[in-house]
């Protein structure tokens, strides 16, 4: 095996069918460089056909000659991919590069690396939903919540529609959607320039968007909307935004379901929710957070729970990794 760096006229399919996750893809790659963020790509090859891939991304910390890097959702890291990881980080000067991998956790784990840490500070969720598209439809609809079951039902009764609107028009229709509810739900994601980049990325195969609409008095209401991410047989929900005119007619729950009908026909093999809380987050103090409610809705529609092994710091300076953290949540605290 060796590991090379990935230059800009490598075949992006050949990195896409090794790559585990839409965040290791060429595009998404693509549109972080678009943002004006640094991106290193590195492959683990068996002479000339690449095994593995490893997209990071390094993020300036401002007023600071610092960056931290990210590697999100890629295989596990090798010792020696790690060994070059570090050396790549430190030519950045980076104080930590981010890892989380896309492994389900289970016994046989370990971390064996020093300098490799437990991450006080995760991005990713480590539980999410995962539902089996393999099963039939009626399968799909047997193992859902019998409230959800309904709520679909509800959804068909009021003469809601689910269409597909992956361009300028149905992205603007989800920013609108997608903004009035992070604000309603006073959640700080990203900004539209962000979404509108990875959307305008990804939209030429990865990226879906659809629209849960309504008719009313001739005129045509957007209810709800979702971005998709398709990449390797598997569909993720990663975004979503809902209106409160019309909640009674449970449009989200539709769409939902029309969103897992969409990807088992492109041929997906199962349907990620993106971030879950544990299954057991409504007998223990979760039940109240901001998340218990996203996950009660992502719950009805049959998934299993699924964790991850968790985030980690590849700590390159030692000196600076412990104030960076100690910074971090003074911050968190004051947003």
């Amino acid at each position: 095996m060796t590991i090379r760096t990935i230059e800009e006229n490598f075949d992006s399919e050949v990195l896409n069918k090794v790559a585990t996750h839409p965040l290791q893809s060429w595009e998404w790659g693509e549109a972080r460089q678009k943002m004006g963020i640094e991106i290193l790509r590195l492959g683990e090859f068996n002479g000339d056909q690449s095994i593995a891939v490893f997209t990071i991304t390094f993020h300036k910390i401002p007023h600071t000659p610092f960056t931290i890097g990210y590697l999100p959702r890629s295989v596990l890291p090798s010792k020696e991919m790690l060994e070059k990881i570090f050396i790549e980080g430190k030519k950045r000067r980076a104080i930590f590069v981010k890892m989380e991998p896309n492994i389900k956790k289970n016994s046989k784990f370990e971390i064996r690396n020093s300098k490799l840490l437990n991450s006080p500070h995760p991005l990713f969720t480590d539980w999410t939903q995962v539902v089996d598209l393999t099963k039939s439809e009626e399968e799909l609809l047997a193992v859902m919540k019998s409230k959800t079951r309904y709520n679909i039902k509800v959804a068909q009764k009021h003469n809601v529609t689910v269409r597909e609107m992956t361009n300028d028009e149905g992205f603007e229709i989800f920013a609108n959607l997608y903004f009035k509810t992070t604000a309603r739900q006073k959640y700080h994601g990203h900004n539209k320039v962000y979404h509108k980049t990875v959307f305008d990325s990804l939209k030429d195969g990865i990226s879906h968007i659809l629209i849960a609409q309504l008719e009313v008095n001739g005129k045509i209401i957007p209810l709800s909307a979702f971005e998709l991410f398709i990449f390797n047989d598997v569909a993720y929900y990663p975004y979503g935004g809902s209106s409160i005119e019309y909640r009674n007619v449970m449009a989200p729950n539709l769409l939902m379901w029309q969103s897992m009908l969409l990807a088992k026909s492109l041929g997906c093999r199962a349907f990620d929710m993106w971030g879950s809380l544990p299954p057991d987050y409504a007998e223990t103090n979760l039940k109240d957070s901001d998340w218990a409610g996203f996950t009660r809705f992502k719950e009805g529609f049959g998934g299993e729970f699924v964790e991850f092994v968790g985030s980690y710091d590849l700590v390159i300076n030692p000196v600076f990794y412990p104030i960076y953290n100690i910074a971090y949540r003074i911050r968190k605290r004051l947003i």
